[in-house]
């Protein structure tokens, strides 16, 4: 079963945003990413593609 997340549909803050875009560009996983940012991967991935970042697939 998935992790419960605590902030479902919370919008992103703007510090969150530049932290995403920081560990994306490292090359983190998607899944550290998520940890890290205490979001879903699925919101992650979602804001990546609306980011235009790529993100890693394995790790």
């Amino acid at each position: 079963m998935a992790e419960k997340f605590e902030r479902h549909k919370q919008p992103w803050r703007p510090d969150e945003i530049q932290k995403l875009h920081t560990l994306a560009k490292k090359g983190m996983a998607l899944k550290a990413i998520a940890k890290a940012l205490t979001r879903s991967e699925e919101s992650v991935k979602q804001r990546a593609k609306e980011d235009g970042l790529n993100i890693a697939k394995l790790h």
